[in-house]
């Protein structure tokens, strides 16, 4: 499964100014509804399992967070990538008391089990390369940010 099949620059925010995980939520939401990709249901759908299952991951000295929600809400897969120009409080995976600041987040609009499982892994493998995911903070292109995704998926699979 290679990452850039899922990805489009049109669900893709860099450097956005946003204050909370709503906002990202939000934001997301509003443009795959608008481009058919989710039902009306996402927003809510995606708030509510966010509560419940935090996706908030403090790896070595940054946070990330990879939240998804329940497949009948996507109607085409997708994965947006979201760098805020601030850090954003997600809870923690492991921990729901505590919250991780958060700089990268990946929202995963999956409608296959297999998928899912399959792309939290293989993120889950490029988000422990510490400098990769400085590069991917800072990148400032759309299209770069695909290729350096694509790039570093076929790197981590080899």
């Amino acid at each position: 499964m290679n990452i850039e099949e899922f990805l489009s620059e049109d669900f893709i925010w860099l450097n956005e100014p946003v204050k909370s995980q709503l906002d990202v939520f939000e934001k997301v939401s509003a443009k795959c509804q608008d481009k058919g990709f989710v039902s009306e249901e996402f927003l809510e759908k995606i708030k509510e399992r966010e509560k419940v299952f935090p996706t908030g991951l403090q790896l070595d000295g940054y946070g990330v967070a990879i939240p998804h929600t329940d497949p009948e809400c996507v109607n085409k897969q997708f994965i947006a990538v979201f760098t805020p120009e601030e850090d954003v409080s997600f809870k923690r995976m492991d921990d729901s008391t505590a919250e991780v600041k958060v700089k990268i987040i990946f929202v995963l609009g999956l409608n296959q089990p297999h998928s899912q499982l399959a792309m939290l892994q293989e993120l889950m493998v490029l988000l422990q390369d510490k400098e990769a995911v400085e590069n991917l903070r800072k990148t400032t292109d759309k299209k770069q940010m695909i290729e350096y995704l694509s790039d570093l998926s076929k790197q981590k699979q080899r």
